[in-house]
């Protein structure tokens, strides 16, 4: 089954660094978090990918055409050009990259990944989200209920620590706990080609018309997911995400 990331939005909210890179090449732990994603599906062995590319899409190409030189040793003879790879041990994913148009939105991207992909399950997710979702889980889920569309129903993160008061007084107090209220879309995503009937053209939103429609027809299930997810949206996210990595307690980090 092959796994479809969205990585061509603008990324305005974080537009600190979103001004000179694609925000799923904003790193984290000196790897961009779109690599952070992909090890995520990986380390269930799925490694086929197909990231749709719009904004500053060439520097994703880039990265994944010298991926295999700047990941290894290298030996270079500078007379005729020829290099030598040493250490060929890393990761065996295959990764298309398409041109899904600068100004198209997610459910058009997500209309030219369908056309890509043909007639088969498969995943899809937006690049800027991590979580330490059991993907298989996921799948199994999605096998079971026999509907178009499953997404991934999150907790959202509190942006603010939680008081509760007593009159004048602190009852309890939590930093940033994931609790939020209700659930919402976490991405992580399990479709069937047939999604594509749903989005009318370049310009739909994949989170609206298309995923309201699925939603009145019966046609979208949610797997439900209470532990550990974030997304990427702002500056403050960024440093909340290198903090977890840089500590050693990143929930998604795939063990060694």
């Amino acid at each position: 089954m092959k796994v479809a990331i969205l990585a061509g939005g603008l990324g305005t909210r974080l537009s600190e660094e979103t001004v000179l890179k694609p925000k799923p090449m904003v790193e984290i732990g000196g790897k961009p978090i779109l690599w952070h994603i992909m090890q995520i599906y990986a380390a269930y062995g799925f490694k086929e990918f197909v990231i749709a590319l719009g904004y500053k899409g060439e520097i994703i190409k880039d990265y994944f055409l010298n991926y295999h030189y700047h990941a290894r040793d290298l030996t270079v003879r500078l007379g005729d050009g020829n290099v030598a790879v040493h250490n060929h041990s890393g990761e065996d994913w295959i990764v298309h990259l398409l041109d899904t148009g600068l100004e198209t939105d997610t459910g058009g991207r997500v209309k030219r990944i369908v056309q890509f992909i043909g007639n088969e399950t498969f995943m899809l997710t937006y690049g800027d989200g991590v979580s330490d979702l059991n993907i298989h889980r996921l799948v199994e889920f999605h096998r079971c209920h026999g509907k178009l569309a499953t997404v991934t129903a999150v907790r959202p993160p509190a942006r603010y620590g939680s008081i509760v008061f007593d009159g004048d007084l602190v009852t309890r107090f939590a930093e940033k706990p994931q609790v939020g209220e209700g659930w919402i879309n976490g991405g992580f995503f399990v479709l069937e080609p047939a999604v594509v009937n749903y989005i009318p053209s370049d310009d739909t939103n994949w989170a609206v018309e298309p995923m309201e429609r699925l939603a009145v027809e019966g046609q979208l299930a949610a797997y439900r997911h209470a532990d550990f997810w974030q997304c990427m949206d702002t500056l403050r996210d960024v440093r909340l995400l290198e903090d977890l990595w840089a500590t050693g307690q990143a929930p998604w980090k795939v063990k060694d």
